[in-house]
């Protein structure tokens, strides 16, 4: 059950209602999540929120699969399911496969526990890992 309710259109400030357009137009869809429609209480946190999302997920230097899937598995480590089911989505919607998918989840799972590992036995860092100038 949600902590706040997921506003529809017309429930929302009007402020959020102009977010929601943006949303749309942006993503070339008539669908706003729920996410944005829980954000949608605090039109500032949303407008903050979705201008950031754009900025950062807009193509770059990684492409947007790339970013959906790197979106994928700091989701999957922090075990955020609304992430991980969204991200996936959209992944998928960029040509994201499930041996991609099966790829990157095990490469999440070996990170997590060499992570794990290296820290449980304070492993001091390689110098040839250190950056140097």
């Amino acid at each position: 059950m949600p902590i706040v309710p997921i506003l529809s259109d017309e429930d929302a400030p009007a402020a959020s209602r102009e977010v929601f357009e943006d949303i749309r137009r942006t993503r070339k869809t008539d669908f706003v999540n729920n996410f944005w429609r829980a954000l949608a209480h605090d039109p500032a946190l949303l407008r903050r929120t979705w201008e950031s999302v754009k900025e950062v997920m807009a193509p770059g230097a990684l492409d947007p699969l790339v970013k959906e899937m790197i979106y994928v598995a700091v989701s999957a480590t922090n075990n955020c399911e609304y992430c991980i089911c969204s991200h996936t989505a959209a992944a998928r919607a960029k040509g994201m496969t499930d041996q991609m998918l099966m790829e990157l989840l095990a490469v999440v799972g070996m990170a997590n526990e060499t992570n794990r590992l290296v820290n449980g036995l304070q492993v001091p860092v390689d110098e040839a890992f250190k950056p140097h100038d």
